[in-house]
């Protein structure tokens, strides 16, 4: 029995009516970019987030790059960041001109540290981009005080992390401006490229209006030189009907996080750590174990598709060569980066499915004599980086 990563043609089985419905509308009425549907969407997301502006934008990647220009950040500033996710945050710092500055993550959320960032700050620093990686959001009451302290700007990477929440206050509210994905896998996923900026600021959304369309402020008046960026209607269409049903999604990966714990438990593999007065939505079920490569052939040749959330930190990408970091530098990221594999996860994951990835992975990790249990996930973040991140067992 073959075992998706995710299983997004389950998802469409519960939606066809409504979906095949709601593009119909936009076709007759011929309305494909802009107008009421997008203009909806954005209200409701706005006020799902808990904030007071949603914008749409053509894609995660653009939403950080015009949350950031929107804020003033330009060529010669720095922008601090986690080198443990996906490119397009570090992209996007590199679009306005800026420099990334990476620091090391918590071994145990594997979010950006926040005592790792003070001591990146420069002159130059502008802003900080922290990542709410996998579903779980970063430490964000220490980095909003960094940020009031030294005057920057926050702009959380909200890509993964649709509806989790800090402190009871959901992300796409906890900085700046936050930049969230559509792409269609994510939780909430629509059927294209797709993304936005949330802001509590009117300024912010008002900047973010004129960049993604071109500058434009009547149909042939140009007050700056933008960009085609916008959130098309059929996605917003999509995007509108999911969302009604997102936080009972949400609420159906955590089941299934909770039956990995339990079927995995005792098992020496690391499973994913809750902070404390953090929700986690599990956009992605992270383990972490020192046979990983061997484990997810396994997996494979059981017909359960894994991933690996990412396998070459971004410090060490031949992208940012230029910036001079090397090995050794962020032992921490560089550690999860080579154990770390993703197990499959979808709102519509089976208790049987779960109890079946878990038993090949228990196996696969007793083969490979992973009979000792983890150490206590809160070792110190000096004792990681003095092995290179080898007490993870």
């Amino acid at each position: 029995m073959h075992i998706p990563f995710v299983d997004l043609k389950a998802q469409y089985e519960t939606l066809k009516d409504e979906i095949v419905e709601a593009i119909r509308g936009i076709l007759d009425s011929a309305q494909f970019i802009g107008g009421e549907v997008v203009t909806s969407f954005e209200r409701d997301f706005a006020a799902y987030c808990q904030v007071g502006y949603a914008r749409g934008v053509a894609s995660g990647t653009d939403a950080l790059h015009l949350a950031l220009r929107a804020l003033g950040i330009r060529h010669g500033d720095e922008v601090i960041t986690t080198a443990h996710t996906f490119i397009a945050t570090a992209a996007a710092i590199v679009a306005t001109g800026a420099r990334p500055v990476f620091v090391d993550i918590d071994p145990d959320t594997y979010t950006i540290d926040p005592s790792m960032i003070e001591r990146a700050l420069t002159g130059r620093t502008r802003a900080i981009v922290p990542v709410h990686i996998f579903g779980q959001p970063a430490d964000m009451g220490p980095i909003k005080e960094i940020a009031r302290r030294h005057a920057l700007y926050v702009v959380e990477d909200a890509a993964q992390a649709h509806g989790a929440e800090y402190q009871g206050v959901r992300t796409g509210a906890l900085g700046d401006a936050a930049c969230f994905s559509f792409y269609p896998a994510k939780n909430l996923g629509a059927y294209g490229d797709g993304g936005a900026v949330t802001t509590n600021s009117a300024a912010i959304a008002e900047r973010i209006e004129l960049l993604r369309d071109h500058g434009r402020t009547t149909h042939y008046s140009h007050a700056e030189i933008g960009f085609n960026s916008r959130l098309d209607a059929l996605q917003a269409a999509v995007l509108q009907i999911k969302l009604r049903r997102l936080d009972q999604w949400n609420a159906n990966r955590r089941r299934a996080a909770e039956w990995y714990a339990v079927e995995l438990a005792e098992s020496g593999i690391k499973t994913p750590f809750v902070r404390k007065g953090s929700t986690h939505i599990y956009h992605l079920y992270v383990i972490a174990t020192n046979e990983r490569d061997a484990m997810r052939n396994e997996l494979d040749e059981a017909g359960v598709t894994t991933g690996i959330h990412y396998p070459l930190p971004l410090h060490l990408q031949p992208a940012f060569a230029h910036l001079g970091y090397r090995r050794g530098d962020l032992p921490c990221c560089e550690a999860i980066a080579a154990r770390s594999l993703s197990l499959p996860m979808f709102p519509e994951l089976a208790r049987d499915q779960v109890r079946r990835i878990a038993a090949i992975a228990r196996a696969a990790a007793e083969r490979d004599g992973h009979k000792e249990l983890q150490r206590k996930s809160t070792s110190s973040h000096a004792a990681l980086r003095a092995d290179g991140g080898k007490e993870w067992r």
